[in-house]
């Protein structure tokens, strides 16, 4: 019979099928098992109206053959006749499934996986010819239909019993040897582990396994296996699953030797129906902060999978969640590999986030203790989230925000917090530093605790550039310790502060000229109690927030800091002193200004001539 050239645009469409369509050859087999699935599906559907037509033993068989580089997908479904073989196959991008489905009853649960018509044409990216052989259920004759790409021909066959094989030539080995792994049975195995394990028919194949005799010698031998699970776990009842089932299946998946610290095991039916089986991880995986650490969840529908990394149906606010999301619904591109960004997609993340969102609020009232070691992992992805997008889902995510603060140094909410906020408190008050001790030392601290005001502690550097973003919670503003002027003294004490800055005017004037070119200002204040000196920064930048963009490399990035000094304090006394006495007091306010700096964890201007003036002014003490 002569060959008959594709319908449509015959070899350019062919080869953008076989060629562009699909980024990963790995593909074909999924597509060509999704078909088979389709003709088992569509035997089983009929068989329920027809008595004529029976479904018993559904299977999908696959066979490699090495030798002649030969690889076989056979089925014993629905299978097609010639008119179908020229329609189906003759016709790039005609779907027989979905004609299938569009002719049944809207109300039938058909569950038919092809929506394009082109995922057969995947076999022409590792195969050089296809042949099919087809026999339509109930009827007495079978088909061959065999394409080399350039055109095909449908001749009468033979095949037992209805049903379609499909075998692959495949092509020789090129310099990459990207086509020889196909012919390795374990390759095999693998791809229908990865792409098909959840496909509801057996999938079998030969196997070679050992064969132990009662001697205790073994030898090799080929034996038939069923390689796919077939039924997932997320499509299982829930009264069915076990706890330790859920956690075997997250610790095998994800290759993490501790169990999950939560489970989320849910459906949801509706205008974007799907099932989804999630986990929040008990720790933070090493790779967490790194490009290795792979972001989304694994995407199925209908229990083919789709895409290992589908971003697009969760929040990157949520990365840490891992778990498998299965929708009968989904608008995939042609390929199958691709997501179409659709209002249906938006439903779906929507929907996904916001389960998300409810379990964490769930175990944040119910479930505390789990809720600090989940926050304690990853509890800065939360914050990046409010602030990343400049706020744009900070009301999403800031009630389930938690500091550490001055109050038991516990965990806190910021709803928390505003509950128990002193009478008349206006702010909400923090300080930021590199860790919860070094908070505690800060001379700044002293004058806000003994005002019974609750401090919280911002250890993460993601802390000062989320409040720049939030600035707010309740209509309280968020306000530094270490920044601007606190207003925590009454009239009486503000008098007494401007009598002293008056009396100590020229003092202060020194002090600024001495330091002119390290600070903006110099002031009292009654911001400290022990300590002689600290420095803060305007309400701009803050002291800590340059720290974290140095260690980003801005360098030219700076706070305006401000040296406050304690009018209480002998030391500042006895430098009046000296100064009402007309000595140089240069050397002793460069002192004052190291230790604020020391104080402020700064490095020093010149920490090797801080030595020498401490060592010298030791030896005159003990002179």
């Amino acid at each position: 019979m002569a060959v008959k050239q594709f319908k449509t645009e015959s070899k350019r469409l062919l080869d953008m099928m076989a060629n562009s369509i699909y980024t990963n050859t790995d593909i074909f087999l999924r597509e060509l098992i999704s078909n088979a699935s389709d003709a088992l599906d569509k035997r089983h559907i009929l068989s329920l109206t027809d008595p004529e037509i029976s479904a018993d033993d559904p299977k999908i068989h696959i066979d490699v053959d090495k030798k002649n580089r030969l690889i076989t997908i056979s089925d014993n479904g629905i299978g097609m006749d010639r008119k179908e073989l020229e329609d189906n196959l003759g016709t790039i991008a005609r779907s027989g499934s979905f004609e299938f489905k569009q002719e049944l009853d809207e109300k039938s649960e058909a569950d038919i996986i092809g929506q394009f018509g082109v995922g057969f044409y995947s076999a022409f990216m590792v195969a050089d010819r296809v042949e099919v052989v087809s026999r339509k259920v109930n009827a007495n004759k079978a088909y061959n239909w065999v394409s080399d790409m350039n055109g095909y021909e449908i001749s009468d066959g033979e095949r037992a019993e209805a049903g379609t094989t499909i075998t692959l030539h495949i092509k020789p080995n090129s310099k990459e040897k990207k086509y020889d792994k196909y012919l390795d049975r374990n390759e095999i195995r693998s791809l229908i582990k990865k792409y098909s394990d959840f496909i509801r028919y057996p999938i079998e194949m030969m196997v070679e396994t050992y064969d132990y005799k009662e001697d205790g010698k073994s030898e090799k031998v080929e034996k038939l296996e069923v390689i796919n699970s077939m039924q997932p776990i997320w499509k299982k009842n829930k009264k069915d699953i076990k706890q330790e089932d859920y956690d075997d299946f997250y610790m095998q998946e994800y290759y993490d030797y501790a169990k999950p610290l939560k489970t989320i095991h849910y459906k949801v039916e509706g205008n974007t129906s799907y099932t989804a089986l999630l986990y929040i991880p008990s720790q933070r995986p090493f790779n967490y902060y790194t490009n290795d650490y792979k972001l989304g969840l694994k995407l199925y529908s209908r229990g083919v999978f789709i895409k290992d990394e589908a971003k697009e149906i969760v929040s990157d606010y949520f990365r840490f969640i891992r778990g498998v999301v299965d929708s009968d619904d989904l608008n995939l591109n042609i390929s199958r590999e691709i997501l179409q960004q659709d209002h249906q997609m938006n439903t779906l993340k929507k929907s996904v986030d916001k389960k998300i969102k409810s379990t964490l609020e769930n175990m944040l009232e119910k479930d505390r203790e789990n809720y600090e070691k989940f926050f304690d992992c990853f509890g800065s992805q939360l914050k990046f989230g409010c602030y990343d997008g400049f706020g744009a889902n900070k009301d999403v995510l800031i009630d389930l925000l938690m500091f550490k603060s001055s109050k038991e140094d516990k965990y806190v909410t910021l709803k928390e917090y505003v509950s128990r906020m002193v009478k008349d408190q206006k702010e909400i008050y923090y300080a930021s530093g590199e860790s919860i001790e070094k908070i505690r030392q800060l001379p700044q601290m002293e004058k806000v605790l003994d005002k019974g005001y609750e401090v919280l502690y911002f250890t993460d550097s993601v802390d000062e550039f989320l409040t720049s973003i939030v600035m707010e919670y309740d209509g309280k503003q968020f306000k530094s310790i270490l920044k601007g002027d606190l207003d925590l003294d009454n009239d009486e004490e503000k008098k007494q502060l401007e009598k002293k800055s008056e009396e100590s005017k020229d003092l202060i004037e020194k002090i600024k000229e001495i330091l002119k070119d390290k600070v903006s200002n110099v002031k009292l204040s009654t911001r400290l109690k022990s300590y002689p000196v600290c420095l803060v920064s305007d309400d701009n930048l803050s002291i800590d927030m340059e720290k974290v963009l140095r260690q980003m490399n801005q360098e030219g990035v700076k706070a305006n800091k401000i040296m406050e000094i304690n009018p209480d304090h002998e030391l500042f006394k006895a430098l009046k002193d000296l100064n009402d006495k007309g000595e140089d007091i240069s050397e002793y306010t460069t002192l004052l200004y190291d230790q604020a700096l020391l104080m402020a964890g700064l490095e020093l201007d010149d920490p090797a001539q801080y030595a020498l003036k401490i060592s010298e002014l030791m030896l005159k003490a003990i002179k």
